[in-house]
């Protein structure tokens, strides 16, 4: 149930968040929110793959 749930939140966050990678953003100019974001998509994709 946990793997399902993230793996609906992956394509949510996918559908709404920014794609920081398509865009190359530069990751040490980054701000706290784009950090954030960054931060959060990643840990829901790993807990989505796991």
């Amino acid at each position: 149930m946990k793997k399902a749930f993230f793996k609906f939140l992956a394509k949510v966050n996918k559908l709404v968040l920014p794609s920081y990678t398509k865009q190359r953003l530069d990751l040490s100019k980054a701000t706290k929110l784009q950090m954030a974001i960054f931060g959060w998509k990643l840990f829901v994709t790993k807990n989505a793959i796991n």
